[in-house]
């Protein structure tokens, strides 16, 4: 099946199909690696125009597998791609496909989880942040396993401008199930809003591009996938670290479905967790008694910066767990042992607040 859209100076030569590939090397999906090829190259090329001009430009594949959307790239004048495959069974195929693109294309086995991106590339490519984005794009089908964790991880990079944002602002097209894309582009107030929404919303401009079909895939999931494109912003909505942000977005949504103060109480401990609640709430000025998903992101940075206050003046604040309060308190009661003596999680009194 010929690729549609403009022809650009670079075509791939005559190439066995992605189906005949597949049977060529036997290749099927592992269900447990949730694979689900994608063999229509009209919609590998649509996926790919969603990164805008690909004409000379660095790309980073995640996740080839037989190589549709890695045609798709190629025939869009991308100058080199990189693909990072972590299933062996792939890479046969995938250097077939190399050596029809001399010197543009290069293979490395390896999960996308680990593996250094920032190396991946020459350092002459580089853009300031605060500069337009770098010429460098990170396109992927994603297996729904990784995708969640993945695009996490690829947040704090952001936020820290390291892995592949090193390079600058560089911006990723990226496949997911409908359900999650949803949740990653969902406004204040939406059904989807989720800890998600706030995290990739802080740092990016995130746009919601299309959905494809499951009966698209081989083989068919029993959901569609959603296409998502992500700029990252030059100044995040949330001056605090990382870190700190998804602890306090994590907790609020905890209980999504109740007010947001129960999940603010989460973030301290018990002996003093009414007082620390409705002092970060009233710094935050965000009223407690709205629900996680009307939260809009000025009050998620109110609420951030409140709690970020009272962590400096309380070290021992920002490595509180909730969750670790309640195994220890379950230890204690099988052993008898008093909590305070397994782990001093009680803050000392805080100062007095300023006069402002």
């Amino acid at each position: 099946m010929a690729a549609s859209g403009k022809l650009s100076a670079f075509r791939l030569p005559p190439l066995p199909t992605v189906s005949e590939l597949i049977k060529l090397y036997k290749l099927t999906a592992k269900k447990q690696l949730s694979q689900n090829f994608l063999l229509d190259l009209r919609l590998t090329d649509k996926i790919v125009r969603q990164a805008g001009s690909l004409k000379d430009a660095h790309v980073c594949e995640v996740g080839p597998g037989p190589g549709g959307l890695t045609r798709s790239i190629l025939n869009a004048g991308a100058a080199s791609l990189l693909v990072v495959e972590k299933d062996t069974r792939f890479i046969p195929g995938l250097k077939l496909l190399s050596e029809a693109a001399p010197e543009k294309m290069s293979i490395v086995h390896g999960d996308i989880l680990t593996y250094r991106m920032d190396r991946g590339f020459s350092t002459d490519i580089a853009k300031p942040w605060e500069d337009d984005p770098p010429n460098l794009h990170i396109i992927g089908n994603l297996p729904f396993s990784v995708s969640t964790p993945l695009i996490i991880k690829w947040l704090e990079d952001i936020a820290n401008r390291t892995g592949p944002f090193a390079y600058g602002r560089t911006r990723l097209t990226l496949t997911f199930q409908k359900e999650v894309a949803e949740r990653l582009t969902a406004s204040t107030a939406s059904r989807q809003r989720s800890r998600l929404s706030v995290m990739a919303q802080y740092l990016c401009k995130v746009q919601s591009c299309f959905f494809i079909p499951g009966r698209a895939f081989v083989p068919k999931p029993k959901v569609d996938v959603g296409v998502v494109h992500f700029t990252p912003l030059v100044q995040p909505q949330i001056q605090q670290p990382f870190k700190l942000v998804e602890k306090v977005v994590r907790n609020v949504f905890q209980f999504r479905r109740k007010r947001c103060h129960k999940g603010i109480e989460m973030l301290f401990p018990e002996a003093r967790r009414a007082e620390l609640t409705e002092e970060m709430m009233c710094e935050a000025d965000v009223d407690p008694c709205l629900r996680p998903t009307k939260l809009t992101l000025p009050q998620f940075r109110a609420l951030a910066d409140a709690y970020a206050r009272l962590c400096s003046v309380e070290p021992s604040l920002r490595h509180y767990e909730f969750r670790e309060e309640l195994r220890l308190k379950h230890h204690s009661r099988r052993t008898n042992t008093p909590t305070d003596v397994l782990a001093d999680t009680r803050p000392r009194p805080l100062p007095p607040r300023e006069t402002r």
